[in-house]
């Protein structure tokens, strides 16, 4: 009876963890409410991530503030406040209850003064997704810059990376493709929290904003986000599961090319690579010959529902994360490119090159375009494209050191 017991307990520790193990910034914050905010007039970058290890919302816990704290105006970032618009679709400026909400993703991507005015301070509490190709960090870079004109404060509720703070792969960001979808030079997967970047933004780029991280407590660096015991809430449309940004780093450059599909428009987002004109069985022989650390790729056969190769039977392999310690995230991405090239160069050439407009956002998720010239060219460019930039990687290990706060 006893030994049936503690197995029961066991599994209800495995399957149910226990939360609180890790609280967020704005747990954190409200421990001890800061005086100096009492008084003044608030702004909000949040989202439908934007709430407490016991899920309430980050703006239900500043309202209750008021009047010695008043919330005058809410900024939306892509996907707005609810998470409701898909990707790259423009948000609307609205209100919610008796506050407007202004938008950063439509015309206006950066604050203007009219939208600041009056405002003492801006509090960003949004989860991110622990890659350099997204656009809530640059939000937050551009607000940043905006309130230095403004002289108004900047407080960054701190969030986990949910990959974890140790994993540094991919190619650092060249000046010529600094864009919205990445607007500072780290790495693809950089390692860094929210507000680790924003202090590393502040100082290397001389920015010279009123800054304020509120670090977490209890995050250790080589966390994922299941480790943290927090509730996960869906940043974006297409990464609805904690594990899903490991997934997008490993898959998401190649969703640019739209030469294959990444299980956008099916049931496993950024976790399956396939195309009809893939044979799963050998392309998952020959991926797994490579011998990449910490992956494992099987065999696999769907059909998307929507999206590139809607209805059409796709082969490809399931991506299957053996040891999260190991892999090297964007080293996956690469060892996939190079191996279409080299198995269906065919195929390979005649897609990847005519990939039009698209080209230019494949460069700015890369950070260069290096990898497209070097996929183009090379008839097995697998792993010079793995290889790429690894003196500039560990300098960047040394450089972000001064900002790390965990």
């Amino acid at each position: 009876m006893l030994q049936s017991m503690r197995s029961f307990f066991f599994f209800i520790i495995s399957v149910f963890p226990f939360y609180g193990a890790v609280l967020p910034g704005v747990d954190v914050f409200f421990q001890t409410p800061s005086n100096d905010l009492f008084h003044k007039k608030i702004g909000l970058i949040l989202n439908q991530t934007s709430v407490d290890a016991s899920l309430e919302s980050t703006l239900s816990k500043f309202l209750k503030l008021e009047p010695s704290v008043t919330v005058v105006a809410i900024f939306a970032p892509e996907h707005g406040v609810r998470g409701l618009q898909y990707a790259g679709e423009s948000v609307k400026a609205g209100k919610l209850g008796s506050i407007p909400v202004y938008s950063l993703h439509g015309e206006t991507r950066r604050p203007t003064a009219e939208m600041l005015k009056g405002i003492d301070a801006i509090i960003y509490d949004i989860q991110c997704t622990g890659v350099r190709a997204y656009t809530y960090p640059t939000t937050l870079f551009y607000m940043m810059e905006a309130a230095v004109e403004m002289g108004i404060e900047v407080i960054v509720l701190d969030r986990p990376n949910p990959i974890n703070g140790v994993t540094v792969d991919g190619l650092m960001l060249d000046d010529s493709f600094r864009s919205f979808v990445g607007y500072i030079n780290v790495p693809y997967c950089h390692g860094m929290t929210i507000g680790e970047l924003a202090l590393f933004f502040n100082s290397e780029y001389k920015i010279g904003c009123q800054l304020r991280v509120i670090p977490m407590k209890g995050w250790k660096r080589e966390m994922s986000y299941v480790d943290t015991g927090l509730p996960w809430i869906p940043p974006s449309p297409n990464v609805p599961e904690p594990t899903t940004p490991l997934f997008c780093s490993m898959t998401g450059i190649l969703g640019e090319c739209n030469i294959v599909n990444i299980g956008i428009g099916y049931t496993l987002p950024f976790k399956v690579v396939g195309a009809p004109w893939i044979k799963a069985e050998s392309f998952a022989a020959a991926l797994n010959a490579q011998k990449l650390p910490g992956v494992h790729f099987l065999p696999y056969y769907y059909r998307p529902f929507w999206g590139h190769y809607k209805g059409l039977d796709c082969e490809g392999v399931l991506i299957e994360v053996l040891n999260t310690a190991l892999i090297r995230p964007v080293a996956v991405q690469y060892l996939l490119l190079g191996l279409l090239k080299s198995l269906y160069p065919t195929e390979f050439v005649k897609r990847f090159g005519s990939i039009g407009a698209r080209k230019e956002m494949f460069h700015k998720t890369n950070g260069t375009d290096a990898v497209y010239d070097i996929a183009m060219k090379e008839k097995f460019p697998a792993w010079k494209l793995i290889e790429l930039q690894k003196t500039e990687r560990e300098a960047f290990l040394l450089r972000r050191k001064p900002y790390l706060l965990y």
